[in-house]
């Protein structure tokens, strides 16, 4: 029985922050109860599970966090060619869905992920470009932090693409692979798929 209750509990948590990051991801002023409805529960649930608001914002911070964490895992920014693992990367965030927009629609938000730092990226994501540079599948010229822009500037320029056309997911994500290995890439780099 407490093992069902703490499986219980998990799914409960779980869309609630899941409803939470889609919702806020709107509009971040929407109230609680908003939130509990489009998770499936009553306000009272929400409040047993996030007192405050702030309880619920910290978790979605955490939660996105885990999912950013997640993302590089599945990417496996230490295998193989540079180019190949900015390409996986790439797919992986693309794949966050309605992270992304509450990355890119509220920043305020989800400021502790530190994603958008302009001048600093991941040691892990920097080990990548570096390993492209030395492979020769990644522009030398182009610095860690610079590709680091570019991504997040091609994800938010997809994402939007994604909402504002008739254009399937699919599609989109070959044309953001393609945009972000081809601005990153060396020439010859690019042609292998």
């Amino acid at each position: 029985m407490d093992t069902q209750e703490r499986g219980v509990r998990a799914r409960t948590r779980q869309a609630i922050l899941d409803a939470a990051i889609t919702v806020l991801g709107q509009e971040p002023t929407v109230s609680l109860g908003a939130i509990a409805a489009a998770a499936d529960v009553g306000r009272t649930t929400l409040h047993r599970y996030f007192p405050e608001r702030s309880e619920l914002l910290r978790a979605v911070n955490a939660e996105v966090t885990a999912r950013l964490e997640r993302a590089v895992g599945l990417a496996r920014l230490d295998e193989g060619r540079g180019i190949d693992a900015l390409r996986r990367l790439t797919r992986e965030y693309f794949d966050l869905g309605d992270v992304l927009s509450l990355i890119f629609n509220q920043p305020h938000l989800t400021a502790e992920v530190g994603w958008a730092d302009p001048g600093v990226c991941d040691p892990r994501f920097e080990t990548m470009v570096r390993r492209g540079h030395e492979d020769g599948t990644l522009d030398p010229d182009l610095p860690p932090p610079w590709v680091h822009n570019l991504l997040w500037a091609q994800l938010y320029a997809a994402y939007g693409y994604l909402a504002d056309s008739d254009t399937s997911r699919h599609t989109v994500l070959g044309l953001l692979v393609r945009t972000v290995t081809g601005a990153a890439g060396v020439k010859s780099a690019r042609i292998e798929e």
